[in-house]
């Protein structure tokens, strides 16, 4: 991927700045910046240090790196409070957890009266190497987000507090998963990167997936 690729993907994370908010930042002219993206020109050494700084990447990820395409399936990211929800979860291992773990679930939701139930998921990492070498298995996590009223009286309950999660929106992601999806993972840890969040674990379900034609992916950050 081209220098000036790069340079307009990190804009795009850095909340949508446009070429003239760069430029000024930079204190350079728009047409300089567009030079730069459209690969006429780079930026002196000082520059491309400043860029550097200003979007917490090395040179080599500027001017080396393959970078995500801002691609039309990925949208709205955005750093949000989650409220705090109550779930219960299902983790399955087999050569198709997802699947596995999503319909038990909606089983379980369906059960109570639930038609379209709230469900996410996450990969479940308690999987040997001989499971997943051998017999091509992997583990996955999903579960329902209760609505308020509702108590399973057979089932382990759940809570989680209201917690800051960044996110990302990805349109139609099953029609290329094995692409869309880890790549949409990749664009949102470049931007937490860019815009200095750290990922956190404690107490908070770290990572989760919506279920749906469309998906959000969410990291919990600190």
């Amino acid at each position: 991927m081209s220098f000036g690729k790069n340079l307009q993907f990190l804009r795009h994370l850095k909340g949508n700045m446009t070429q003239e908010d760069l430029a000024e930042k930079m204190n350079i002219s728009r047409q300089t910046v567009s030079k730069w993206e459209l690969d006429t020109a780079q930026p002196e050494m000082d520059k491309a240090i400043e860029l550097c700084r200003l979007f917490n990447c090395s040179l080599d990820n500027l001017f080396r790196g393959d970078m995500v395409a801002c691609s039309e399936a990925y949208t709205n990211l955005r750093v949000e409070t989650v409220p705090a929800f109550r779930y219960i979860k299902h983790a399955v291992i087999s050569s198709d957890p997802e699947g596995d773990a999503i319909d038990r679930v909606f089983y379980i939701a369906r059960s109570y009266g639930v038609d379209k139930p709230r469900v996410i998921g996450w990969d479940f990492p308690n999987v040997s190497q001989e499971q997943i070498n051998v017999f091509n298995m992997h583990g996955y996590e999903a579960a329902w987000i209760l609505p308020d009223g509702v108590v399973p009286p057979d089932i382990e309950i759940h809570e989680q507090a209201a917690h800051k999660y960044a996110a990302i929106h990805i349109e139609k992601p099953f029609e290329n998963p094995f692409v869309t999806i880890p790549n949409g993972y990749k664009t949102l840890m470049e931007y937490m990167r860019v815009n200095g969040l750290e990922r956190t674990k404690k107490d908070v379900i770290p990572c989760f997936e919506t279920d749906g034609e469309s998906m959000d992916i969410y990291i919990a950050c600190k």
